[in-house]
């Protein structure tokens, strides 16, 4: 009969449900009422701006509002969840007390890439669960939510746009999962996402080029100009992280938000999404980095906390990094530089790169960079 799983088993012959020992805490359901308000948002009075700013100081859309507000509805009542938070609203959110205190602690940005939202361009749902640190069957705690990528137990993205798709990891493996509106459920579509090795796309803002450190400037630069030994790579930038980083983790090639003059520290989250996504990219493959350390490393300060990112096939992102590490040392004074040479020892970044690019430090070995005036930014 039409809609029923017998019918749709001939539509989607390789397509399963989720596996059922996937951690019911993973918030499978919220997306479709999203998905469903998003493809009717110009038909549903829900584009355009509230007329409010979020804690980030940016316009908050209407969207947005209801989104946050989706999640927190759906999820708090459920037990599995002592605390949220989200990047749109500035302290924790707390469970209300008629309702169980559970185990584990949700993390999300309800609507990522607002800019999209009323030029019907792709958008998305990103979200990660930590184990919660404070005792069970008490309220949730900011103690509970500054926890480092690394204690991550899964993590994911919903991205709504030709198709509504949940990306989903529990460390293991990557899986992706289509909606299918007429049954109302998930399937298993794209099982063990692994990022490509040879990616020949790379996405980043280049309208924020002058604004670069110029190792980071010199980089782009490589990586689009073709020579005897390589093709230039094409830029392909959306501007939704979860739409970018979708595209980089089927198709190989790397991601990049790097610090510039406006946002010295970075401009994307890290406990909204930074680390959930480097958490996903390090399951299928790639590497994730600020550009000197692995992203999941990184102890958070305060919920609202942000990071460069560099993210994608390894020995790419392990590029970029030795390019601002070079940069960086040239502003160095020479005895120091001397010292360290003399000595052998590995610089962090050295060491990071030898784990997690192909080949260590004579993959893609790039050009000694001049000092850039402005490296105390990076």
């Amino acid at each position: 009969m039409p809609g029923s799983n017998e019918s749709r088993s001939i539509d989607w012959p390789h397509a399963t449900k989720p596996h059922r020992n996937y951690p019911r805490t993973a918030p499978a359901r919220p997306p479709a009422p999203h998905a469903s308000r998003v493809s009717k948002a110009g038909l549903s009075g829900i584009l355009g701006r509230t007329g409010t700013t979020n804690v980030q100081g940016e316009q908050v859309q209407k969207l947005d509002d209801f989104a946050n507000t989706t999640i927190v509805n759906t999820v708090e009542a459920g037990g599995h969840v002592c605390v949220m938070g989200s990047e749109e609203v500035e302290g924790p959110i707390q469970i209300p007390p008629q309702y169980p205190q559970g185990k584990y602690v949700l993390q999300f940005d309800p609507l990522d890439g607002s800019g999209n939202i009323d030029i019907n361009a792709s958008i998305g749902t990103i979200f990660s669960i930590h184990r919660r640190l404070t005792p069970d069957g008490t309220p949730g705690t900011l103690q509970d939510l500054l926890q480092p990528g690394s204690d991550i137990v899964a993590a994911g993205y919903v991205v709504y746009g030709s198709s509504n798709m949940m990306v989903y990891s529990t460390g293991d493996q990557v899986d992706g999962f289509t909606y299918d509106p007429g049954v109302g459920e998930f399937f298993l579509s794209h099982p063990n996402i692994r990022i490509p090795q040879r990616g020949a796309i790379y996405s980043i803002n280049e309208g924020n080029y002058h604004g670069w450190a110029e190792g980071i400037q010199q980089w782009v630069d490589w990586i689009k100009t073709p020579s005897e030994n390589k093709k230039a790579y094409r830029l392909r930038y959306i501007g939704a992280m979860v739409a970018d980083l979708h595209r980089t983790l089927l198709r190989g090639g790397i991601f990049v938000y790097p610090a510039d003059t406006k946002n010295q520290r970075g401009k994307l989250r890290l406990l909204y999404e930074a680390s959930p996504m480097a958490f996903l990219v390090e399951a299928a493959g790639g590497s994730a980095s600020d550009g000197h350390r692995r992203i999941l490393t990184i102890e958070p300060k305060e919920l609202h906390a942000r990071t460069p990112v560099f993210m994608g096939r390894a020995s790419i992102r392990g590029r970029v990094s030795r390019s601002r590490a070079s940069a960086s040392s040239e502003t160095a004074p020479r005895s120091a530089r001397t010292r360290r040479s003399a000595s052998g020892t590995s610089t962090s970044w050295q060491r990071a790169s030898r784990r997690h690019t192909p080949g260590g430090l004579s993959a893609c070995r790039p050009p000694r960079l001049p000092s850039p005036s402005h490296a105390h930014r990076w």
